[in-house]
Formats: structure tokens, sequence, C-alpha cells
């Protein structure tokens, strides 16, 4: 069956969660790879889920020390359409500053002031999701009941993109919010069969506890929906919409 453009953006999203949530294994490369080809395939409709994939193994090669390499899937990813400039400045990507061809990737890439106003939302909302599942986590300790914990998505921006790039970092913070919550339901099935293996061995549950430690957790869960809502995108009045050079390569701060 050929593929379409949303089946390929599903698999390049599963690649994405499977690669967060297990790590870089040879059949996950192999994934990658496979996906650049079928992209590539899609024509110029498809350039930016090979960019995606491409940015992806550029990366994953230059952390591993595989320089050369990842200089080089990195700038076909810039090719492709890659520019998130907001990525390069990551802390282990910064050991490649000084490198010539690293920065000459860098300065093709071009962005608008609008685009680079959603860069730093999408890159912020992965680090805030990410401290939000690690405090849901500290919450679900010693709870009584066998509830799940829900851990809200902010909504994805649904503003027409000036340039077809940001479609990747958009793509990469699906995967971060499914990968936080398959890791924060399989930490709730694991502690909900913890209780009910206690339970058979030591007796009936404490009720009363577990009722007030659901509502809570349900009391807790409402909040975080209601901040997710709140930290949706809004895009700034007037950003201009010009395509540029993006911001000198250090001197973006990286999200915290």
């Amino acid at each position: 069956m050929a593929d379409t453009l949303s089946s390929l953006a599903a698999r390049v999203h599963e690649l994405l969660v499977d690669l967060m949530t297990g790590g870089p294994s040879p059949t996950a490369l192999a994934g990658f790879h496979d996906a650049v080809a079928r992209a590539s395939a899609l024509g110029p409709d498809g350039a930016w889920l090979a960019a995606t994939a491409l940015s992806t193994l550029g990366t994953l090669d230059c952390v591993q020390g595989r320089t050369e390499q990842g200089l080089r899937n990195l700038d076909a990813a810039v090719t492709a359409g890659f520019n998130d400039c907001v990525s390069f400045h990551v802390p282990h990507l910064r050991p490649l500053y000084g490198d010539p061809r690293f920065q000459a990737l860098y300065r093709r890439m071009r962005i608008t002031a609008a685009d680079l106003d959603e860069l730093f939302w999408l890159h912020q909302e992965m680090q805030v999701m990410s401290r939000e599942a690690q405090d849901a986590n500290v919450d679900s300790i010693g709870r009584l009941d066998t509830g799940v914990t829900l851990l809200p998505k902010a909504p994805l921006p649904t503003r027409e993109p000036d340039t077809p790039g940001i479609l990747c970092t958009r793509l990469e913070l699906a995967a971060v919010q499914t990968a936080l919550q398959q890791a924060a339901l399989k930490a709730d099935f694991q502690r909900s069969s913890g209780n009910t293996a206690l339970g058979l061995i030591d007796g009936p549950w404490d009720l009363p506890r577990a009722r007030y430690d659901a509502r809570h957790a349900d009391e807790l869960d409402e909040r975080r929906q209601r901040a997710a809502e709140a930290r949706a995108f809004v895009e700034r009045p007037g950003a201009d919409r010009t395509l540029a050079p993006c911001p000198p390569l250090g001197s973006i701060t990286y999200p915290a």
C-alpha cells in the first residue's frame, strides 16, 4: 500500500515515541532511514517528514560521536527544510559550534519571527510537560486507589506556519506528549497491580483512604487540564512573517 502524508506522519510519530521510550536501538534507527526514503518518495509534500527523520538521525549521530555522519544528516535535514534553530542550542550540540561545517549548515536556515515564536513555545512546552510528568509521578507515590493519572496535553498550534520546518517540531512535541502519557499509564498500572496484589495478601484495602486518594488524584488531574489549556499557543499580533536568517549560533538560551 502506497504511503500517504498522514500515514507516514503517523509512522514517524511512532518512531519518535519508540526512540524516546526505548532508546536508539538498531531497529529504531533503521526505521528512521526507511522513513527518509518513504518521505522522499512523496515529493515536496513529504520533505518535512524526511527532515524530521534526518534531523533525528543527525542529532543521534553527533551525540554518539559519529560527527561526520551526523553533520551529513543534519545538512540533508536543512536541505529538506529543517529550520528548528532552537533545537541546535541544546547543550549536547554545543561542542559542534566551532566546526565550520556546522556553522555553515546553521547559516543556511531561514525562519520568520512568527515561526520563531512558535518554536520557543514548542520547546518550552516539552520542558513543561516533562516537569508535569515528574510531578504527577511523585503525587502518585503511596496512592491506594487503582485509578490512572491523566497527563493532559496542551493543544498543538493550528496556525498556518510560514515554513514547513515548523511541522517537524510540532511532531516532536506530539511524540513527547505521547511518550510521557504512556510512561504515566505504565507506572499507574504497576501501582494498581501492586495494590491489588497487596489486597489479596494482606486483606481488604483501607477503603476510606483509597477513596480519598482517588478524589485527590481527580482534583490534580482537573488542575493540570486547566493549566494545559491555559498554555495554548497564542500568536503574537503583528509578528513579522518575512523570511530571515536564524538568530546567531549561540545567541539562544534553550528553554528550561
